[in-house]
């Protein structure tokens, strides 16, 4: 029966038999200034084979970051909900009861999506208590559970420092980032610039001073100078920093994934009471040998909530080149997780025209995805046995995640479970809307268009019709 309601579902898609949008649906996309011709939307109720109204929901569109729903609820599907990823420490060489390892010590990554510098402290610490005082050789990372092609963080759009244009690797750490701390010093009258994570191939070369005045657009006022070299690199700030700005942050990517580990287990384990004093190489661990120690991430329910409520891009990547390895042996592709992702959807009975999967975060301008598919997915997942897992890894409307400040003063606030996507000339929104007698409502919504970004609040009016109007909306008599 399900195959037949999906097919249907589509089929009727294709010949635009459903109600038109709402007038106030309409006004407000046309008062944001976007044409119609540029949206798409699906509104449907949840456990109902037919939309209450769509408008072109067949056509491929550019989705920005609501492609997350369909890598998140895959991995929930294919991996399990309770899945781990894993990184391995082996030992190169002979421990002496000293605690002195002779030779190498080789780290092996399997894709973990979020090693924070919490659990990075925690890895070096179990090294420490497992018997490691001392490695005489260098750092070895096995890197090899992913292929990939050349990553340019610059590519998408000459932001190559930003943290949401990191790359994926097998041995991804703290997202690769580099916090810089600013905070005013009044009694030294000067401004205190904290590094974290202390990595010691990241310099300071000077300061910004301390000055009065409104905190105004503070990251221009520091002059902010980057060098990054991949091997090192160096940051300079020598303009001027407001004291009326308090404590502010800036997160840079910085260093190339190798010598970021590098660094990281140079300054951790060093904080845990280990010496270290080697370089950095890449290999594999001997053949047949037994893991040292090894760190296990949280669980993947608990990792997609990142995902989506955050909108990281990095982690959504390692997620969906980790689904390469639930039907291919690694190492693991984008292309062979565009396969296992283009299958599953087929397994699943799910229609999606056009769809193009290029990296399964939506930061990309060649992904696509139409609303009527997405909707498919959507419905998929909330009859699923991953439904409430799915759910709560969307952002609360009001509440949380990307759309925290959004819906303050509507009475939506908290009864909507949303996905947003942003890029130039894209703005995106899909989830569930669960109106005041508890009926549980499919949003899509998907503009591609110069204006995109007024029609934020078209999007936002959509979500608060339907929580407000769709329950007793009678689609029959809007054809």
């Amino acid at each position: 029966m399900r195959i037949s309601i999906a097919f249907a579902f589509a089929g009727a898609f294709a010949v635009s038999s459903y109600a038109a949008l709402p007038g106030g649906v309409a006004r407000a996309f046309h008062e944001a200034g976007v044409p119609l011709a540029n949206v798409a939307v699906v509104v449907r109720e949840a456990g109902q084979p037919s939309p209450l109204f769509a408008h072109d929901a067949n056509r491929p569109m550019n989705p920005a970051s609501v492609m997350k729903l369909v890598t998140t609820y895959a991995a929930l599907d294919l991996l399990g909900r309770d899945y781990r990823w894993k990184t391995e420490a082996y030992l190169g060489g002979k421990l002496n009861k000293a605690g002195t390892l002779t030779g190498n010590l080789i780290l092996k990554g399997y894709g973990d999506p979020k090693i924070t510098v919490e659990q990075w402290q925690a890895f070096m610490a179990d090294l420490r208590a497992r018997g490691l005082n001392r490695v005489t050789g260098d750092l070895v990372l096995d890197r090899s559970f992913f292929k990939l092609p050349e990553h340019d963080p610059a590519a998408f759009d000459q932001e190559p420092l930003r943290p949401y244009n990191v790359g994926p690797d097998a041995l991804l750490v703290n997202f690769k980032a580099v916090r810089f701390a600013f905070a005013p010093d009044a009694a030294r009258n000067q401004v205190a610039v904290r590094v974290d994570p202390r990595l010691p191939d990241v310099a300071v070369a000077a300061l910004p001073e301390l000055t009065n005045g409104d905190c105004g657009e503070w990251r221009e006022s520091i002059a902010a100078s980057y060098t990054n070299l991949g091997a090192s690199a160096s940051a300079a700030f020598p303009g001027r920093y407001p004291q009326a700005c308090g404590e502010r942050d800036w997160y840079v990517a910085l260093l190339d994934h190798p010598h970021y580990v590098h660094g990281m287990f140079t300054a951790y384990f060093r904080e845990a009471g280990g010496r270290f004093d080697g370089g950095l190489a890449e290999g594999r661990p001997p053949r047949a040998a037994a893991p040292f120690a090894i760190m296990e991430s949280s669980p993947l329910y608990d990792i997609i909530r990142d995902v989506n409520k955050l909108s990281n891009n990095v982690m959504a990547r390692q997620i969906f080149l980790t689904l390469a390895t639930t039907r291919h042996p690694p190492p693991a592709t984008p292309a062979l997780a565009g396969d296992v992702v283009r299958n599953w959807l087929k397994e699943k009975k799910l229609v999606i025209p056009g769809l193009v999967l290029e990296n399964g975060s939506g930061l990309s301008r060649s992904e696509r995805l139409t609303a009527g598919g997405l909707a498919q997915l959507l419905a998929s997942a909330d009859r699923s046995p991953v439904r409430e897992e799915f759910a709560s890894s969307l952002a609360v409307a009001a509440m949380d995640g990307t759309v925290q400040r959004r819906f303050q003063n509507g009475s939506v606030a908290g009864q909507a479970l949303l996905k947003t996507g942003s890029l130039e000339g894209v703005r995106a929104l899909a989830g569930y809307v669960i109106d005041a007698d508890a009926r549980r409502f499919i949003v899509v919504a998907i503009i591609n268009h110069a204006n995109a970004a007024r029609g934020a609040a078209a999007l936002d009016y959509l979500v608060q019709w339907v929580y407000r109007e769709a329950g007793h909306w009678d689609p029959a008599l809007h054809r």
